[in-house]
């Protein structure tokens, strides 16, 4: 078994790699946007990206309010519709 895939012995050596882990990741993370961030202030268009991201963000809080704004129907008035349904059609 390698050193890194051995379990640590005691819960105090488990959460500090566990954090260590974490902290690594997040670094590497932060790094990347950087680079991508500094690509994007090079561009010479970038008041046009700035303004289509900001449309791309509107859309998204638009659908995201359509989903969960609305409130769903009824679940007895659902049911009834259905009953209403099916007596309407028994009927002809």
């Amino acid at each position: 078994m390698t050193r890194g895939a051995e379990r640590p012995g005691h819960p105090e050596q488990h959460a500090v790699l566990l954090v260590a882990g974490l902290a690594g990741l997040a670094v590497s993370t932060v790094g990347s946007v950087l680079g991508t961030v500094r690509g994007l202030l090079r561009r010479s268009d970038t008041a046009a990206l700035a303004a289509e991201a900001e449309q791309d963000l509107i859309a998204r809080g638009r659908l995201v309010l359509d989903r969960y704004a609305t409130a769903p129907p009824a679940h007895l008035e659902v049911l009834a519709r259905h009953v209403m349904a099916r007596q309407a059609g028994d009927s002809v």
